[in-house]
């Protein structure tokens, strides 16, 4: 994996880390181009332009489409977290309530086909 362009997404911290991770020394490894939007990291990665650190959620449709495989089961938690936010005095809102339950059932059915790929993929 080491010969290919690691493709890094505005430095190259992620890549130190996952290599870390994966007990590798990421000395002199830090090769290839910083990119700085994710979904230009992914379209790279896509077009064979080397290899990429992605977000699962990001990357999923592309996972479940078989345009990208995920090579190695190492991952790195997350440092950002995203949450769903409005007033106090809307929250119960229907088109809130409503907008809330859409998000949270798309990411939960984007999760299940991405399990069901993951499964497909380890399977053969």
């Amino acid at each position: 994996m080491l010969r290919f362009p690691l493709l890094h997404l505005d430095d190259r911290l992620d890549w130190s880390r996952w290599l870390e991770a994966a007990g590798v020394s990421s000395e002199g490894l830090l090769h290839g181009p910083i990119l700085n939007h994710a979904s230009m990291l992914i379209d790279a990665a896509i077009d064979g332009q080397g290899i990429a650190l992605a977000r699962t959620m990001l990357a999923a449709n592309d996972l479940i489409a078989r345009r990208l495989v995920r090579p190695f089961r190492t991952a790195l938690p997350l440092k950002n977290t995203y949450w769903i936010v409005c007033p106090k005095s809307t929250r119960a809102l229907p088109k809130i309530v409503a907008f809330q339950d859409w998000l949270l059932t798309e990411v939960a059915a984007d999760r299940q086909r991405l399990t069901a790929a993951n499964q497909r993929e380890r399977s053969g």
